[in-house]
């Protein structure tokens, strides 16, 4: 076993209640710089930020999972689309105001492409 001790954290990009919860849950984490684990989307928020936040949270070695809303997901969803390294995972999660849709998670319809491409089995 090594020295170095690698923290996997979990990435939020969400409205306010969602991200609330899961920081009282322990998921938030500031580095030494300051820099967070998590995006709370408002109003405000550009998508520019959005983006930003996604591509600093794909990028980071410390991320092994990232939750977004699925309504924010849609905002940016070509760089969501776009997005295909295994980790961190992209996991889309439903938010208070906005029912998950399987049928808007590009992440779902990759694995059901996977699974429906696999070699035909003959049934007797």
């Amino acid at each position: 076993m090594s020295g170095a001790h690698h923290t996997q954290l979990i990435a939020v990009i969400a409205d306010e209640d969602t991200t609330t919860g899961f920081l009282l849950a322990g998921v938030g984490h500031l580095d030494p710089r300051r820099n967070s684990n998590f995006l709370c989307v408002d109003k405000n928020t550009t998508v520019k930020q959005i983006e930003d936040a996604f591509k600093e949270f794909t990028n980071r070695t410390d991320v092994a999972v990232i939750l977004i809303t699925q309504y924010i997901a849609q905002m940016i969803r070509p760089l969501v689309d776009a997005y295909t390294k295994p980790v961190p995972a992209i996991l889309e999660i439903p938010s208070k105001d906005t029912p998950y849709d399987p049928s808007q998670d590009s992440i779902l319809s990759r694995v059901k492409h996977l699974f429906s491409a696999g070699p035909e089995v003959a049934h007797d």
